[in-house]
């Protein structure tokens, strides 16, 4: 499970968004539709700040919805501290703190910069973001479900569309998009549609796990965070293997890790022309996952497997297609319109005939992809705790937080 999301997203202990402990001057996002821009004081010549305006501030940005980015909430941090404490004075942490080296890079990048100007631009970045989102609210498309987070879901034609909707970080699935997911396919499986179809949101379908997942450590550490993610990887994957009703991706670009070990369990893939599909495990000290252990090997041979999930070969959407790991690629310039065209037509068929001859072709075969989800997870969870997977991780930041 890779992300080739922006470094540092959702960092541990505070810089993050991590809403049991804020960092100063930084906080958590709750849900919220419309925000207010700062009302600031000002006068004609110049524009001043008052230390209330800083507090608004302070409070305006509890309230933003959207992530704003990891180099954005440094430059907060950074702003801040500088605002409120003057010029860095703290000791520099040591390199693998990679939490607090990023920290510490950002205020000290500031040097001397007067506490008022850093005030000053402390409240207009802020202000700059809440008037960002408020312009950027939209009213809930027709035959949208319950609003989340980190995906769109809407039913339409008789077709259950799942959107992975985190565009900025290539769709990285975090451990709420996680959970969302899980909850998305549960409400699929129960309603009134045909098929259920997955797809991104921008250019990348899917750039896998979010690393920063690795980040946000438990208070017992790693041990607990490694069965804690095994256990959510398993009900992730779980729900795949049992969902009742056709299962169609639409890969609109290149998929990195889980992305492409679940394309196993769909039952139609389809891509554009654009599209990669990548599984580089071994470079992070991990194994794979979605049952591709099992499920690649039967689908495109144990050497061509191998080259993937062992060796970390890209395939494009072409080689994916030849391999069978991808029904059938589209040029891009056509690729939704034809897709959804056929899909259309898919869910006109009787939703109950689909049902009982996907069950007949999976239930041979159910129980021992559930044996395998078991045993890939046992095994990822002894790869989180070893070494080699940590110090790959923490190479990944070092290498891409700045």
């Amino acid at each position: 499970m890779l992300s080739g999301a922006a470094a540092l997203q959702r960092l541990t202990r505070g810089l993050l968004l991590r809403p049991r402990r804020p960092l100063r001057g930084v906080s958590s996002p709750v849900c919220g539709l419309h925000f207010p821009a700062l009302q600031l004081h000002t006068t004609k010549s110049t524009m001043k700040f008052s230390q209330e305006d800083f507090e608004k501030a302070r409070e305006q940005l509890k309230l933003l919805k959207t992530d704003p980015g990891n180099q954005v909430k440094l430059n907060i941090y950074a702003l801040f501290k500088q605002a409120t404490e003057g010029p860095c004075k703290a000791p520099k942490p040591g390199m693998l703190d990679f939490v607090k080296k990023a920290k510490w890079d950002a205020w000290q990048s500031l040097g001397n910069l007067p506490q008022d100007s850093a005030r000053q631009k402390y409240i207009e970045l802020v202000s700059s973001l809440v008037a960002a989102e408020s312009s950027q609210v939209e009213a809930t498309p027709p035959g949208s479900k319950a609003a989340y987070e980190t995906l769109e879901v809407s039913t339409k034609d008789n077709i259950t569309k799942i959107v992975l909707n985190r565009p900025k970080v290539k769709n990285a699935i975090s451990k709420k998009m996680y959970d969302e997911i899980i909850e998305a396919l549960e409400e699929a499986a129960k309603d009134d549609s045909v098929i259920t179809v997955f797809t991104g949101n921008g250019d990348y379908y899917c750039s896998g796990n979010d690393l920063n997942n690795f980040t946000n450590l438990p208070a017992n550490g790693l041990e607990e965070m490694a069965k804690n993610s095994a256990e959510m990887l398993k009900d992730f994957v779980d729900h795949f293997i049992d969902f009742p009703k056709p299962l169609i991706a639409v890969v609109n670009g290149p998929a990195v890790g889980i992305a492409v070990t679940l394309l196993g369990l769909f039952d139609v893939v389809y891509a554009t022309d654009r599209a990669t599909f990548h599984t580089p495990f071994s470079k992070l000290g991990q194994s794979p996952e979605g049952c591709s252990s099992y499920t690649f090997p039967k689908i495109m041979g144990a050497s061509k497997a191998t080259e993937m999930l062992l060796f970390n070969k890209k395939l494009t959407a072409a080689e994916a297609c030849s391999q069978g790991l991808v029904t059938e690629v589209f040029p891009d310039q056509v690729f939704q319109k034809e897709v959804w065209a056929r899909l259309k037509a898919y869910a006109s068929l009787p939703k109950n005939s689909l049902a009982v001859s996907k069950q007949l072709m999976r239930s041979m075969e159910k129980e021992k992809l559930h044996e395998v989800n078991s045993q890939e997870c046992e095994c990822l969870k002894g790869r989180w705790l070893s070494d080699e997977c940590m110090n790959a991780i923490m190479s990944f930041f070092q290498k891409s937080k700045l």
